[in-house]
């Protein structure tokens, strides 16, 4: 019988871990090469230490590690910046998107076309930063909005479609 398979199992669970992987450690690339970027090739500074100990706990290879330190220094890495985008969610939550991008206009697009399935709209800069501090860990809420159970299962869709976008580093929402 075709698909019952024990090797065509393990196959397919393999290849849907190593692709989950595979989207962290391109995270944490992008997010050290950045880093170094800022503490001019540095591995010993702490913000880069600090990524650095979150991509050991991801099981990241050291050689990566290395590349996208050295990454840091060279001239591809003048090209990455950092942009956050604001919209509403379902039963108005607000949403933050921390992004690192070499290209804003492509994770612009990819984000307007979740934004679009889902009837969001993206919101002027700052209209949903009001409802947030600013922490050394991210956004923190100031406020928390609660939710009906659809309007929070929509939500949770919304944000795990953005999360798995490649340049997002991070999604913040004040809903309950």
């Amino acid at each position: 019988m075709a698909g019952h398979n024990k090797w065509a199992q393990i196959k397919r669970q393999k290849g849907a871990n190593d692709a989950a992987k595979s989207r962290v450690w391109a995270k944490l690339s992008r997010r050290l090469t950045v880093e170094s970027k800022k503490a001019n090739g540095d591995a010993n500074a702490a913000n880069v230490r600090s990524v650095v100990e979150t991509a050991r706990k991801e099981n990241m290879p050291k050689d990566a590690i290395e590349r996208a330190i050295h990454k840091g220094t060279t001239a591809d890495a003048a090209s990455m910046e950092s942009v956050v985008y604001e919209c509403y969610g379902p039963g108005g939550a607000a949403v933050i998107i921390s992004c690192l991008t070499d290209n804003k206009n492509r994770t612009l697009q990819e984000l307007k076309g979740i934004f679009a399935k889902h009837a969001i709209a993206l919101a002027t800069p700052g209209s949903a930063l009001w409802a947030f501090d600013k922490t050394a860990e991210g956004y923190a809420p100031k406020t928390t909005i609660p939710l009906s159970a659809d309007d929070h299962d929509a939500l949770m869709k919304v944000l795990e479609l953005i999360d798995a976008l490649d340049d997002v580093e991070e999604v913040y929402t004040n809903a309950e």
